[in-house]
């Protein structure tokens, strides 16, 4: 199995930082290109490999974190997914107040679905401020939680698989317009950082 991470920000970055911790090998593309995530690289250790985006996206697990309105741009480079599978990490906001995006009552992972047709869709790692997101998730205390959303099983299942790997307890929630609807911005579990004890 192989992963990418497709944004190197803050939410990117966090992520690179587990699987650093956990000497998963994963790439990492953004829009500027390697060569401005070899710092990043260099810190982390060799699991975090910069890689050109077309590179990235040809991963069997891809997850995003760009901004939700560069995602369509962001996957014009894939090619096609035949199944691979998208983590929507992604939250659409108003930027301009800081409220939820207006979608026109649409969930904003089925419109990163309709960027990514062909793939399967999970809604995973996107209710955590990055901070958190990039802490040790596995402590003497318990492990910090994930939401887990998809249409399909099997793939819920493989994201829930990776987060545990990465430290993290999954939980998942079931479809994408009812777990989903409760991850995405603006939904009950945003920002809600929970320990699951022993």
């Amino acid at each position: 199995m192989t992963y990418a991470i497709i944004g190197a920000g803050a939410i990117g970055t966090a992520l690179a930082r587990q699987f650093a911790r956990k000497s998963i090998p994963v790439k990492i593309a953004n829009s500027r290109g390697p060569a401005s995530i070899v710092a990043l690289a260099s810190e982390l250790g060799a699991n975090i490999q910069p890689a050109e985006l077309t590179e990235a996206l040809a991963a069997d697990v891809v997850i995003l974190a760009v901004p939700f309105t560069a995602v369509e741009d962001t996957v014009k480079a894939a090619g096609p997914w035949n199944g691979r599978i998208v983590i929507d990490a992604t939250n659409a906001i108003n930027f301009t107040d800081f409220s939820p995006a207006d979608l026109g009552g649409r969930l904003s992972s089925e419109i990163v679905a309709q960027a990514v047709s062909g793939a399967r869709l999970v809604k995973a790692f996107n209710t955590l401020p990055a901070a958190v997101l990039a802490d040790v998730p596995d402590g003497p205390n318990g492990r910090r939680t994930i939401f887990v959303s998809s249409n399909d099983t099997t793939a819920s299942k493989t994201v829930e698989g990776l987060a545990d790997s990465l430290g993290f307890a999954p939980i998942a929630l079931g479809k994408l317009a009812e777990g989903g609807r409760l991850q995405q911005f603006g939904g009950a579990l945003m920002v809600h950082s929970l320990i699951k004890q022993g």
